[in-house]
């Protein structure tokens, strides 16, 4: 397909700033992805500690704990082109500086320390905290209103593109050379942004910053995003819900299924290749959502967030690599499905002054107990054994999705007869909510609003 053929089909690729907005959402998510395997595979080969690996990962995404609010903050204070170059920049630092300790690490002198590691995944998840609500807080200052949804629709198949390419060449590059040049090559592609964002003018109307003087309290708005946020049962079960959902995921697949893929599965390339095959199925998710739209939204939550437990179990039972990797991408399909679901629920049922403010809470609930999954995982895997501990997981995924069916409103809750007649417009409506207020697919599971 010619340029001119997408320009004439596509009419928001005819604007500059959204071009280079689309090629920074393509090398930020592949960066990333080139994270995801090298960092896991660098402490592995390291330490050789499933438990280091925990506290390295917890170390990551701790900071989400206390950014996750004040990103938001500073993206409406600030420009957010210029949030998102100091996140990058901090990730860059990050990756960057641990791709190089690894690869100049002489065995004489020995690895990098895992403290080192530590603080350097800190200053990496500081970034990525910053990141996430100044990226939202974007695209719609860069292209019209009417165009939004399209321009949505066109950067979120973009990053998981980004992610799925990042993930698969990454299994194949730490398998063929070593953790540490995955890592230095995030850093590299994280710094290669820069440029991009800096060339991005924005609208007429992007602000530098904000009038001190005359802005309104923070904590005020935070207690009043809090009181709407308690006042709905629906949204605080399921937030409670996806809390130990998450927590239990984070430690039995992300810290300890590398663990298996080392062990088990042909290391580094085999876990690329489960991480690719989650991408393409949020890709494929998508576009299901456009022709499916489940009668009971909130029920279809629930039940999704139960069936997150086949991922801890696919590796306790050591299925062969490509049966993990299809199970990977139909979780993918139906976590992508419910987020739709989520997210128009959330901007249908919040009052729009309320609704960042409300959905920031749901972020922080929903990824608040993973620092715990990751550190006890690898303690715990240690002491019982990796399987029985992805076990259990598996087991607390349940459990927490049979207690959030018991308030009758989220098994009865149905979607709106316009939900059912025209799901391309819940799609649309889906896409234009994660670009105003902080929805995002980051590769693998995620919270249910948070984004996966």
């Amino acid at each position: 397909m010619s340029r001119a053929h997408l320009a004439r089909r596509y009419p928001v690729l005819t604007i500059r700033d959204f071009r280079l907005l689309m090629a920074d959402r393509l090398i930020a998510p592949a960066s990333a992805g080139f994270s995801m395997v090298g960092v896991s595979f660098a402490v592995l080969k390291t330490t050789g500690s499933p438990a280091a690996l925990s506290y390295v990962l917890a170390a990551q995404i701790a900071p989400s704990l206390v950014f996750a609010l004040l990103g938001g903050v500073a993206a409406d204070r600030f420009r957010p082109q210029r949030v998102i170059i100091a996140a990058n920049l901090m990730m860059a630092a990050g990756e960057g500086t641990f791709g190089l300790l690894v690869l100049t690490a002489h065995p004489a002198h020995g690895q990098p320390a895992l403290w080192l590691m530590i603080c350097l995944e800190a200053v990496t998840g500081t970034g990525m905290a910053v990141f996430w609500p100044a990226s939202q807080a974007l695209l719609p200052r860069l292209v019209p209103d009417s165009m939004l949804p399209e321009a949505s629709a066109i950067s979120r198949m973009g990053m998981n593109t980004g992610l799925m390419a990042g993930s698969a060449l990454a299994g194949l590059l730490v398998a063929a050379a070593g953790p540490g040049w995955a890592l230095s090559l995030c850093g590299i592609g994280m710094l290669g942004t820069v440029p991009l964002l800096l060339a991005i003018k924005g609208s007429s109307h992007d602000r530098l910053d904000v009038d001190r003087a005359t802005a309104p309290s923070m904590l005020g708005e935070l207690r009043d995003g809090w009181s709407e946020f308690r006042s709905h049962t629906w949204l605080w079960v399921i937030v409670a819900q996806f809390c130990v959902v998450m927590m239990a995921w984070y430690g039995a697949f992300s810290v300890l299924g590398p663990v298996v893929a080392r062990a088990h599965l042909g290391g580094a390339a085999a876990w690329g290749a489960v991480t690719a095959a989650d991408s393409f199925g949020l890709i494929a998710g998508g576009i299901v959502s456009l022709r499916v739209t489940p009668r009971r939204p909130m029920l279809f939550v629930v039940v999704t967030g139960a069936a997150i437990a086949i991922s801890p179990l696919s590796l306790a039972l050591v299925l062969p690599l490509p049966v993990i990797c299809l199970t990977s991408f139909g979780l993918g399909v139906f976590l992508e499905m419910m987020m739709v679901q989520w997210t128009v629920a959330m901007a249908r049922n919040i009052p729009a002054g309320m609704l960042a403010r409300v959905s920031s809470y749901d972020a922080l609930g929903s990824v608040m107990a993973m620092p715990a999954g990751a550190l006890i995982a690898g303690p715990l895997a240690a002491a019982i054994g990796v399987s029985a501990t992805q076990y259990a997981a598996a087991g607390a995924i349940v459990l927490a999705s049979a207690l959030a069916l018991i308030p009758r409103e989220i098994r009865t809750m149905r979607a709106g007869h316009e939900d059912l007649v025209q799901p391309a417009h819940l799609v649309r409506t889906y896409l234009s909510s994660c670009s105003r207020n902080g929805s995002t697919v980051a590769g693998g599971v995620m919270p249910a609003g948070a984004a996966a």
